[in-house]
């Protein structure tokens, strides 16, 4: 029997025979309780076989009680609100659990975070949700779009800084920048990939680069991240244009087919594209989607009787993310999808086509087989990203005035609303 005043949340060392381990003692769940949970200073949990150990060491004691953190104001400063949706960047570890939990309030997420205060005020707080990326639908980004609008309209107000877990921030990004579109002023989003317990937080720099953007000219909704594994500055991304890359890297947030908007340090920021410039209207945000649109991938021999289901369960529209330039198995296949793809438009469902391969552009013209699909009357997308794809096409559905034909789709999906086209490339 280990004999020791250490508890939970604890700093400790736990002694073996022939090793010391150094870290924040958890809370062991009820079905281990032979083992010894142990957060490790690099942020990563380790269990340790409780016979195996022979001390448990209290190093430094948990803070049972957090001091109230009062948000303090400075005229010299301007304004911007804040809506706090949930993610890693609004989470910090539980020491019983091992994992991270909720940031209660606002106050706690700016006491963890008070370097966001160095170059603005923090007015307004809006908190619409709690929710992990993956957890969120249309609901939410409407929720989100309607509590920007409100703060956008407040003349006291230069911009609204929205903090969001990672793993659909950029399906959350895509649908503000049409719900949002003719932006007055900056709609800046930002993440973190490691939550602020751990040593590479990812977090701080995020929230201040988002914040100095919040304040600048640039009227667009836009993604504010890493742009390497250092801690020295981080890029501007359109909504539109940028997706999440890697699972795990702080810079995860890439520009596709396109280029950051700028360059943002702590304490400037470098423009390196033309951008929408703020402007003293009134927002309106237009948050009509239509709910029943599928993203689909398309793979080889893959069985084209799948987009009947979507037309049997009344499915508007479909995208499918197709190979090379635009290209499914036609008619020299064994699972033709030209005839199919054919069927079902005739009956009404939208189908438009995005590449798989992120990078790069879409041309059915190329190829035969291109434009035996070109013929059936599917809406060739171009360089459009499939999540941004996918998100306006349930976008431009929600408006019964653009449904009443194909054409007038059609137009609407290749209307650059947001720059979510390109005329040409960018390296």
């Amino acid at each position: 029997m280990i004999k020791t005043t250490a508890k939970p949340g604890d700093y400790v060392e736990v002694h073996q025979v022939h090793k010391i381990y150094e870290g924040i003692l958890l809370e062991s769940p009820e079905d281990e309780k032979g083992i010894i949970l142990l957060k490790l200073g690099n942020g990563y949990n380790i269990g340790l076989i409780k016979k195996d150990v022979q001390e448990i060491k209290l190093k430094k004691k948990a803070k049972e009680i957090e001091e109230k953190f009062e948000i303090k104001k400075d005229s010299s400063k301007q304004n911007i609100g804040m809506i706090i949706t949930g993610g890693t960047i609004a989470a910090k570890l539980n020491p019983k659990k091992g994992g991270v939990d909720w940031l209660t309030n606002p106050e706690s997420l700016f006491k963890t975070y008070p370097e966001l205060f160095e170059k603005v005020n923090v007015t307004k707080v809006e908190v619409p949700f709690m929710k992990a990326s993956e957890d969120m639908d249309f609901k939410d980004w409407q929720k989100i779009a309607k509590t920007a609008e409100i703060l956008l309209n407040d003349s006291n107000i230069q911009g609204v800084l929205i903090t969001h877990g990672t793993d659909f921030l950029h399906y959350t990004s895509a649908a503000l920048s049409f719900m949002l579109k003719n932006l007055n002023k900056p709609v800046v989003l930002t993440y973190s990939q490691r939550s602020v317990d751990r040593a590479s937080s990812d977090a701080n720099l995020n929230l201040q680069c988002a914040a100095l953007t919040c304040i600048s000219d640039i009227a667009e909704v836009v993604l504010v991240g890493h742009a390497s594994s250092n801690d020295d500055y981080c890029n501007v991304l359109r909504g539109t244009k940028v997706r999440k890359l890697h699972s795990s890297k702080r810079d995860t947030f890439q520009a596709v087919n396109s280029k950051p908007i700028a360059r943002v340090f702590k304490d400037k920021i470098e423009i390196l594209e033309k951008y929408k410039t703020k402007n003293k209207d009134k927002l309106k945000a237009d948050t009509k989607f239509e709910e029943k649109i599928a993203l689909l991938k398309f793979y080889p021999g893959q069985d084209p009787s799948i987009l009947d289901y979507y037309l049997k369960n009344g499915y508007k529209g479909l995208v499918i993310e197709m190979g090379g330039l635009g290209h499914v198995s036609t008619m020299r296949a064994r699972n033709s999808w030209t005839k199919k793809l054919k069927e079902v438009q005739e009956k009404g469902l939208i189908v438009c086509a995005t590449a798989q391969t992120i990078f790069g552009r879409l041309d059915p013209l190329v190829y035969s087989n291109g434009r035996e699909l070109l013929e059936t009357g599917v809406i060739y997308l171009e360089d459009m990203l499939s999540e941004t794809a996918f998100v306006k096409l349930g976008w431009v559905l929600g408006h019964e005035e653009w449904t009443k034909n194909k054409e007038l789709v059609k137009q609407k999906m290749l209307e650059n609303i947001s720059s979510e086209l390109n005329e040409r490339l960018e390296e």
